[in-house]
């Protein structure tokens, strides 16, 4: 039985409601989600002055880069979306053909390694830090196009150590696990 269609008022309410709770999602997923077409729902973003998806995350990490101290922005692998130092953090990368093996078309393991190692730092709250040890683990293969989400937790702060754990994932399955001990300089 075909569903019933929400009038297009109710509908742009409710994606100004679903864009506010999460600003990452896709048009595609809004489609899906409101049983329309792309092109409706961006005639319906455009109509309401929300940017796109990569504007939307542009600007979320514009407010991100400005609070990291221990590398620089254009040294962070992927999009900063969201940070507390010394607490957590969470970055986005979008991959493409550029970075994948040619033969497999899975995406190289340093992008993985490096979106990481750039988001445990950036999260920490000191001048200078080197990785001291990383403990990490490949859990599946990650393809071309797939979008990754990595977020970072400061487990445990000891003198100048700082423990992170870092999990990457694509939709809801962890492809990443990291442990890093970070050393402040």
């Amino acid at each position: 039985m075909p569903s019933k269609r929400l009038s297009k008022k109710i509908r742009q309410e409710r994606l100004i409601k679903e864009i506010e709770e999460n600003p990452f999602i896709t048009d595609e997923e809004l489609s899906e989600l409101f049983n329309v077409s792309i092109q409706t729902i961006r005639l319906d973003r455009l109509g309401l002055n929300i940017p796109e998806l990569r504007e939307r995350v542009r600007n979320v990490a514009k407010l991100n880069y400005k609070k990291v101290r221990t590398i620089a922005e254009t040294e962070i692998v992927g999009e900063l979306i969201d940070l507390e130092l010394n607490k957590r953090g969470i970055s986005i990368l979008e991959t493409d053909s550029s970075m994948v093996f040619k033969k497999t078309k899975i995406v190289r393991g340093h992008y993985i390694f490096a979106m990481a190692e750039s988001l445990a730092m950036a999260v920490i709250d000191t001048d200078v830090a080197l990785t001291g040890v990383a403990n990490i683990k490949y859990r599946i293969p990650v393809l071309s196009g797939q979008k990754l989400i990595a977020k970072a937790e400061v487990t445990r702060i000891r003198t100048n150590n700082y423990f992170v754990h870092v999990k990457i994932s694509v939709k809801d399955e962890q492809v990443f696990r990291g442990k890093f001990i970070l050393v402040s300089l």
